[in-house]
Formats: C-alpha cells, sequence, structure tokens
C-alpha cells in the first residue's frame, strides 16, 4: 500500500505516533519540498529516498514503482489535496488514506468560532470573479484558501473592497496553521500586511455590523452596500448600489412629495432618496418580520427619517398609505400585477412608478397593465461590472441584469 498521511505545519514531529512508524519504515517517502528539512532533522528519519510531492504528474511515476511509500500531504489529502490525482493515476486500491484536521478546522478552532454553516472557497488557479459572486451571498463565514501566486490576502482584500463590502467584514489572516510558530490575527482594512508573510496561509471572512457612520461623512447616493445593516436570515437580499443609482435617477425624485418604497428590503432607494430630497415623505411598505426595526436602524445610520415604515402586505396594506407621487415596486411575487393596478388607482397626475425586475416574463406581465392605464412607457436594462484583481490587471466581474421598467402618469 501506498500511504497517504495528512500533516499540519508542524510535522513530522506532530504527527501521531502510529503514522510516524509508518514514516520510519518507508522505502521512499514524498513530501511538499517545504517539509524537507524538518523530515531530515526529526531524530526518526530512516534515510529513505525523498522526493517533492509539489509536481504531484511528475511523482506518479515514482510511485507507479514502489509499493512501501508515505506520502505526506497538507491537512486532509482528500479536500482540496494530492488525494484526487492520486487516486486518479494509481487507483483508489493502492491508497490508504489518514487524514489531519483541515486548514479550515484548524482556522475555526484558533477563532473558537463553530464552523458547521460556515462556506469555504479555493482561490488555487480560479478565477477570483468566484469570490467576488460569493461575497454578493454574503455568508455569515467565508474561509478562502488563497493562491500565493496571484496575491494570496491581498487579493481577497482587493475584492472585498470592490464589492463594497468592507465595512460588513472582519478579515482574519491565519498563517502556518499547526506549527509552532502558527500567527492567527484581524486585519483593519487600513492595516499593512505583514512584512514576513508566510505563503502558507488562508483568510477566513466573519460577517459582522458595520460600524456606525457619520451620515455628513457619506455619499447622498450610491452608499457602499456594507455599510447597510441586513437581514441575518437573508444577507445580501438588497438592491445593489449600481442598480439603486439608476433607479434613483429614473424615479425622477421632486423636492417634496410622497414616496412609496413597496417591498422595501432594507430599504436602501428609499432611505438614499431622502438623502437627496429630504422633505419627501417616505412610506416604506415590508412584509417580512423585523422589517420596521432594521429599516428604522439604516434610518438613523445614514440619518433620515422615513414618515413610516408599515410591515405588511401588498396591496392590502396600502389603504393606509397618503396617496404617492412616486412609487418603487421591489420585490416580486405572484401578485406583482395587483399590486401595481392598486398602485395606478392611486398615483397622482404626473407622479411616476418605477419596477426592478429580473425576467423578461415579469416584463411581459406589468408592461400591459401601464399601457393599458394610459402610462407613458418605458424600459431600460442595466448591466453593471465591478473590477476584480487578475493576476497583474483587472478582471470585470458581471452582476446580475436588471430590467427596469418605468410609467409616467400623464397630468390631466
Amino acid at each position: 500500500m501506498i500511504e497517504v498521511i495528512g500533516t499540519d505545519a508542524g510535522a513530522p514531529a506532530s504527527m501521531p505516533h502510529a503514522q510516524q512508524q509508518l514514516l520510519r519504515g518507508a522505502a521512499l517517502v514524498a513530501a511538499p519540498q517545504r517539509l524537507h528539512a524538518a523530515l531530515k532533522a526529526w531524530d526518526g528519519w530512516s534515510g529513505a529516498p525523498l522526493l517533492a510531492s509539489d509536481q504531484p504528474m511528475e511523482l506518479l511515476e515514482a510511485l507507479q514503482a514502489h509499493q512501501d511509500a508515505v506520502v505526506l500531504a497538507s491537512g486532509d489529502p482528500l479536500w482540496f489535496g494530492i488525494g484526487r490525482i492520486l487516486i486518479q493515476g494509481l487507483g483508489v486500491e493502492r491508497l490508504r488514506f489518514y487524514p489531519a484536521p483541515c486548514s479550515l478546522q484548524l482556522a475555526f478552532a484558533r477563532l473558537a468560532r463553530p464552523w458547521q454553516n460556515a462556506s469555504w472557497i479555493s482561490l488555487h488557479g480560479r478565477e477570483p470573479a468566484a469570490l467576488a459572486s460569493r461575497l454578493q451571498q454574503r455568508p455569515q463565514a467565508l474561509a478562502v484558501l488563497t493562491d500565493p501566486s496571484r496575491g494570496g490576502v491581498s487579493q481577497v482584500r482587493e475584492i472585498l473592497r470592490a464589492s463594497g463590502l468592507e465595512p460588513a467584514y472582519g478579515l482574519w489572516l491565519c498563517e502556518r496553521l499547526g506549527h509552532p510558530e502558527e500567527r492567527v490575527q484581524r486585519l483593519a482594512p487600513v492595516a499593512a500586511l505583514p512584512a514576513d508573510l508566510d505563503p502558507l496561509h488562508l483568510v477566513v471572512l466573519l460577517a459582522e455590523p458595520p460600524e456606525q457612520p457619520d451620515p455628513e461623512q457619506l455619499p447622498l447616493i450610491g452608499i457602499a452596500d456594507g455599510l447597510y445593516l441586513q437581514h441575518p436570515d437573508r444577507p445580501g437580499l438588497m438592491t445593489k448600489r449600481e442598480v439603486r443609482i439608476q433607479l434613483l435617477a429614473d424615479l425622477d425624485l421632486p423636492a417634496a412629495g410622497v414616496l412609496w418604497d413597496l417591498g422595501a428590503g432594507v430599504g436602501s432607494v428609499g432611505l438614499e432618496a431622502l438623502r437627496l430630497r429630504p422633505a419627501l415623505q417616505l412610506w416604506a411598505l415590508e412584509q417580512r418580520g423585523g422589517s420596521a426595526a432594521l429599516i428604522a436602524s439604516n434610518a438613523e445610520r445614514l440619518g433620515v427619517r422615513p414618515a413610516a415604515v408599515v410591515e405588511g402586505r401588498a396591496p392590502e396594506a396600502l389603504a393606509d398609505l397618503p396617496d404617492p407621487d412616486r412609487v418603487l415596486i421591489g420585490g416580486g411575487g405572484r401578485e406583482r400585477a395587483a399590486v401595481l393596478a392598486a398602485v395606478l388607482e392611486r398615483l397622482k397626475p404626473g407622479g411616476v412608478v418605477v419596477i426592478p425586475l429580473a425576467t423578461i416574463e415579469a416584463l411581459a406581465e406589468l408592461r400591459p397593465v401601464l399601457e393599458q392605464a394610459g402610462l407613458q412607457v418605458s424600459i431600460t436594462q442595466h448591466q453593471a461590472w465591478r473590477g476584480a484583481p487578475l493576476a497583474d490587471g483587472t478582471r470585470l466581474a458581471p452582476l446580475n441584469p436588471v430590467l427596469v421598467l418605468r410609467g409616467e402618469k400623464v397630468a390631466a
């Protein structure tokens, strides 16, 4: 058999006794180059031929001719390790695996945080767009297996910053996990990377409430996504910054009047509307329980005050709202046509309704409702990209395209 033994950074001294015995009796040993010095200095070293396992395809040829070989791998060989390649090249019947705690386990152990619900992603040889996409889902805990050849932790920081989510995450840098000289530290957004950064590192991103901003220092519109408080059970379910800016433009906000934000989510669009037009009356409607408190907290963070935040379901909850000058209809659902019809009955002359949509089917359903009511209708599609680091350059990672349906009620 070929014994494939998982190790931590302290190997071979940190290996269990039984696995050290396998190492002592091996006729051939393969290990990452970084372990060679420690193996030769180990008092149990037998002097067996020692190969580097950093190039797995070359290693396969050498292992074909040996039966009593030991292959040392990092962590669990079957989790982003050499195990898959060995199985493909040698056959599972020749291999026996001994996993060690993987770097993900060690990282969360050092942070004293349960990790059964954590997400993870590997950037080894992969495009960074995958991390940008995962961040838009706003995981509560995300471990990133970095690729030092592509920037390592610095690449993660750049993607986090480009996603507008830097205020929403604590970034933990974990180096040499399992080694006596391991180091785990939280890096502030402006902190410099360690001058002696070890290539053997991973990053853990932990969601945390963003700090209270100074409303006077925030832009009028286009506030970073990460500055908004989120629903904990559905993080990331909000209108992204680029779309938010476009919707505010399409609403053509008056200096005063009534704005309905239906399906308000975390309140981002309506609250930024108040920063532009403080005399507007914002009535935000969201059916999710706890939304009123969340939107009120976001309003305080932005230094604005809605007229009211209502937890309820449209169209029933619209009865208690004053007639609107502007309406934003967010969210989806089967009743969206009925909601739009109810809105049009109340929309003031000269009023505008704006509806962001994710599908062409929704557009086909709602456009006739506006046209039959006599509104002037316009349709646009918006696609935004965010820059993400790629080697020595920048790659544009796409966000989901959005259709915007706009109707304007002609004044009598």
